[in-house]
Order: structure tokens, then C-alpha cells, then sequence
């Protein structure tokens, strides 16, 4: 029997950075692993399943998303620390494992401006400063979509920049990693610059879903940059004159051209129409062809019910 909570029709534009998106036909909250695993069991195999985090890099488009929704909480959170490795729940905070790890002399730093959870860390293959979730994953435990559990190497994931070879429908319950160790009070002292400068170059007030595109080309199947072929998406966006452009209420931003700003009742069509109207510009400016980093899920047409 199901344990966690399970509510239909659920808005999600409530829990997404970006304020906006129509209901989930089902939004499950499980209790804990077991309860999950039930849950993915006795779903119907045609039933897709999203496994969604803080909806930090996530545009759910206004008319929802068909399927179910899983959304981990309490229970799911935990932060371990044991010599050089970490064990985190799939949804600890990524600022949380990083300054965890840090008061633990665990260097995993990098993780402290990217937002989101561990869970769409490893999804995503996360990254920053030149470290990335491929550096310092040793495994993850996954309940499939038939409700099966798996333990998941990093060769098993496959990483990419910017993407993991996950399971279709799996969900990251926890996550082990390693990093190298170091002293807290430099660890603190490293995040506390990173942070710095991340107010100053970034709109970390507004309404954003974090980077909105991937920087164009040059990057090896690690996820790590190759920094001989490198372009950034923010100056290719700059160059097609496309900073500060606006739709309706969506911005891309002036204070960062790859960030997309909701600036107050922007629909969620109006941020995607924005996105591929940069895309074009970008590409017939410079050449280069954006992909979105944001993700973007869900049925673009109002009025469709649950079922």
C-alpha cells in the first residue's frame, strides 16, 4: 500500500524557479525507497514517469506535464561524510553537499553555486570551475521505472556534457561521491570567492533557471571542455544582439545574455518562444547552434485536463 502522497492535477509553476507550468496528471511524494519502488511497480508501464528536483533548470510548459511526477523530500536528504567520501540523498541540495563535504576537509566545491539537488546533478552531469559530477561520482543507487533497484557505476552512466546515460523513468534515490582533501578553512574561504563572484556576473535575484543554453561545440564525452574549440553561449547570444531581448514578461537577461528571466507573469510559451527566437538570431549570426540546457517538459497546450 502506498504510503507517501499521491495528488492529482497538481500545479507545478509553484515549484520551479521559473514560476510557471501547468498540472501533473500525477504528483507522487513517496515516503521512503520501498514506498517509491511500489509506486513505480504498480504504475501502468505506459504511464511516463518524470523525476522532478527543485525545478531549478526547468521550464514545464503551460499546459502540463501527462504522467506522473515524482518529487523526493524528507527522507531522501541526507548528508554522510566518511573519510574522502560522501553520501548524499538524492535530494540534499547541491550548496548543502558542498558545504558539508567542506567542514568535513572534502573538496567537493564546485557543487556550492550550482542550483538544484544531487539527484539532477548526476541526470545532468553538473558541473562548474572545471570539475563536473563524472569527476568525483563513484555510484548511484536508482529504483527503475519497473520498481527494481540498481546500483549505477560511472561507466554505467556514460557521461556527456551536460547529460547521463540514466534509465528512462529511474529515479536517483543517493549518491556516492569522492573528492580530495583539503583543509575546511580554505575550502571555505574557495566557496565563499566562488559565490562572490557569482553575484557579480549573475542575475541571482531574479527568476531564472540557472544557464538556459550549453556553450556551443567542444566538449569530449566526460563532459569536460575542450578549451581549444570552447565558445561561450553568452557571447554568441551578445553577438546576435540578442541581450536583454524581451517577449511579453521574458527577459534574456542584461546582466547575464544565457540566463532567461521570467520579470514578473511570463508564460511559460513566452520564455520557450524567446529561447528559440535566440537560438535563431545566434545561429545566423554567428553560425553556431545553441542547445537548450534548461529543460523543457510538458504539453504546450492550455486546457487539457488530467487523465
Amino acid at each position: 500500500m502506498i504510503r507517501g502522497s499521491i495528488t492529482e492535477a497538481r500545479s507545478l509553476s509553484e515549484l520551479t524557479w521559473l514560476r510557471v507550468g501547468g498540472p501533473a496528471d500525477l504528483f507522487f511524494q513517496p515516503a521512503d525507497e520501498a514506498d517509491l519502488a511500489e509506486f513505480l511497480r504498480d504504475l501502468p508501464f505506459d504511464v511516463p514517469v518524470f523525476p522532478m528536483g527543485v525545478g531549478s533548470n526547468l521550464i514545464v510548459r503551460d499546459g502540463g506535464i501527462r504522467g506522473a511526477v515524482v518529487r523526493l523530500g524528507r527522507g531522501f536528504n541526507g548528508i554522510d561524510v566518511k573519510g574522502t567520501r560522501v553520501r548524499a540523498g538524492a535530494a540534499a541540495l547541491d550548496a548543502h553537499v558542498a558545504r558539508k563535504a567542506a567542514s568535513a576537509g572534502v573538496d567537493l566545491t564546485f557543487l556550492r553555486t550550482i542550483p538544484g539537488a544531487i539527484g539532477g546533478a548526476v541526470a545532468m552531469n553538473a558541473g562548474c570551475y572545471g570539475s563536473y559530477m563524472a569527476d568525483v561520482l563513484v555510484e548511484a543507487e536508482v529504483i527503475n521505472r519497473d520498481g527494481t533497484r540498481e546500483t549505477l557505476g560511472k561507466n554505467d552512466l556514460s557521461f556527456g556534457y551536460r547529460c547521463s546515460a540514466l534509465p528512462p523513468g529511474a529515479v536517483v534515490t543517493s549518491v556516492v561521491m569522492e573528492g580530495p582533501s583539503a583543509e575546511p578553512a580554505a575550502l571555505e574561504a574557495l566557496m565563499a570567492d566562488q559565490l562572490a563572484k557569482r553575484d557579480a556576473t549573475q542575475p541571482t535575484k531574479e527568476r531564472t533557471a540557472g544557464s538556459t543554453f550549453r556553450n556551443p561545440a567542444g566538449y569530449s564525452s566526460t563532459g569536460r571542455a575542450d578549451d581549444t574549440h570552447e565558445a561561450k553561449a553568452w557571447s554568441v547570444i551578445d553577438a546576435a544582439g540578442m541581450r536583454g531581448a524581451q517577449r511579453g514578461a521574458a527577459q534574456m537577461s542584461e546582466k547575464h545574455s544565457n540566463f532567461l528571466v521570467n520579470t514578473g507573469g511570463a508564460t511559460a510559451a513566452e520564455l520557450e518562444s524567446l529561447g528559440e527566437e535566440v537560438r535563431k538570431k545566434v545561429f545566423q549570426a554567428t553560425g553556431h547552434s545553441l542547445d537548450w540546457e534548461v529543460i523543457r517538459i510538458g504539453d504546450p497546450n492550455t486546457g487539457v485536463g488530467a487523465g
